[in-house]
């Protein structure tokens, strides 16, 4: 027999004569989710991390001069859970969020990269603070869920166009000394797999490379070497972005800070964990690619960037072997 939720219940009573107090915990109490029972009683599905929280509030609220009692018990039945289940759904603020895609999708083809960069990360703010309390994943989480990805598609097409598909083959290791002054090529309008493996070859791999900034993929000649797009002699394989290929090809993923930014560039490129930097990086991105005329330009705004950024975790990485000693 499936066992039955427990809650944490926080009953309270605001402080009457301080205003900014009131809201503020009011707005504490709606960020975490909480569902009203009746006025000054909340509820929560139990969880101790959600439970130190209201036991956090509960005191903040005692020492601005209110009252707040937190108690723990389960649902009595099944009746009482579902009714009790039944206050978290979160239907209404999905299908809110989803016309709201709907609504933003009409905007798309229009914006600059800057601004669909903005809007991408205010809708995906809006999605996770909704997912965060949705405590009873169910239908509309699903429908929710479909939505975004489709919208975060629709926006990587008119940034990257012809974004590749991931291949699925073995990863060969390769020399870089056999890659040397060769003519490398990939989609133009880059975006951040694109500058940063073009970055890595120039900086690492192929220090004489020259580029040829593609309007199609089918234009590549024969005898260059594509990358970042499908049928590229370097593109996405298995879950490995572009530049984390051209990594491990090339036996640089044995470098701490070049792993560091293949974790930026995978989750910029395709979604994932990510680092503090990576939200600086994408929109001094946006705002390079805005500014430059061409392809060339851009690369060459990118590159001391992308230095700074291989240093500054270099840097990271030495300092943690030292326990942040300098």
């Amino acid at each position: 027999m499936k066992s039955l939720q427990t809650w944490s219940l926080l009953v309270l009573t605001l402080p009457t004569e301080n205003a900014t107090a009131r809201m503020r915990f009011w707005r504490a109490l709606k960020a975490r989710g909480c569902a009203v029972l009746r006025d000054g009683i909340y509820l929560l599905p139990y969880s101790e991390e959600r439970e130190n929280v209201l036991r956090e509030l509960s005191v903040a609220i005692g020492e601005s001069g209110g009252t707040a009692h937190l108690l723990r018990a389960p649902s009595l039945d099944a009746s009482q859970e579902a009714e009790f289940r039944a206050l978290f759904d979160r239907t209404d603020e999905f299908d809110g969020f989803i016309r709201a895609l709907a609504e933003a999708r009409k905007t798309v083809s229009g914006q600059s990269a800057a601004d669909l960069t903005k809007l991408l990360r205010r809708l995906r703010k809006d999605y996770e603070t909704i997912v965060a309390i949705d405590y009873f994943p169910g239908e509309a989480t699903t429908r929710a869920e479909v939505a975004w990805q489709d919208f975060v598609a629709h926006v990587d097409t008119v940034l990257s166009p012809g974004e590749p598909h991931a291949a699925d083959r073995a990863i060969r290791s390769l020399s870089a000394s056999d890659y040397q002054g060769r003519t490398w090529a990939t989609r133009r309008r880059l975006w951040v797999d694109r500058v940063a493996s073009a970055w890595l070859i120039r900086r690492f791999i192929d220090r004489d490379a020259s580029f040829i900034w593609l309007t199609s993929p089918d234009a590549c000649p024969a005898n260059v070497l594509g990358f970042d797009f499908d049928g590229a002699a370097f593109t996405h394989v298995g879950e490995r972005v572009t530049f984390e290929v051209l990594l491990a090809s090339f036996g640089l993923d044995s470098d701490p800070a070049l792993l560091r930014l293949g974790v930026m560039v995978h989750s910029l490129d395709v979604g994932g964990a990510s680092v503090p930097e990576a939200v600086g990086f994408e929109a001094i991105m946006a705002g390079t690619r805005e500014r430059a005329a061409d392809d060339d330009q851009l690369l060459d705004s990118m590159s001391p960037v992308l230095d700074a950024m291989y240093l500054h975790f270099a840097g990271s990485e030495k300092g943690s072997d030292t326990g942040g000693r300098p």
